[in-house]
């Protein structure tokens, strides 16, 4: 199966990709890695923005420049044909020097499963019966 790229931009501007490629089906929770466009996106810019824009953050370690965001109102996914992933919030969470990752907390079904098939079958498969 192809993967399908998301695009994630912040303040109307497209700062990077993700592919989505992990998920909790019942939860409507998808996550992944972050490819960024620039090498600016990181530790700084993001403890920066939230302080700026007044954004809570979860856990923030400057010694070893890691940081987890909670909702950033302004950040928005989007797939290949331009529809936003609308979700109940998201989080942005990494550490400069390994990899920053996504999660999309709370996206609605149907519109879950038609978005994102394949992950509702790897759930179901689950429990399935080996034949």
């Amino acid at each position: 199966m192809t993967s399908k790229r998301y695009y994630i931009s912040l303040d109307d501007k497209i700062i990077g990709t993700t592919e989505l490629e992990k998920a909790d089906a019942p939860m409507g929770i998808v996550f992944g890695q972050i490819q960024f466009n620039d090498i600016i996106f990181g530790y700084d810019f993001f403890k920066k923005y939230c302080l700026e824009n007044i954004i809570e953050l979860a856990d923030s370690y400057p010694e070893d420049k890691f940081i987890s965001t909670r909702t950033i109102e302004k950040l928005k996914v989007i797939n290949e044909k331009g529809i936003e992933i609308k979700s109940k919030g998201n989080q942005v969470s990494g550490m400069d020097g390994d990899e920053f990752e996504i999660t999309l907390e709370g996206v609605a079904y149907p519109f879950f499963e038609e978005e994102f098939p394949h992950h509702v079958t790897a759930y179901n498969d689950q429990f399935k019966e080996s034949e």
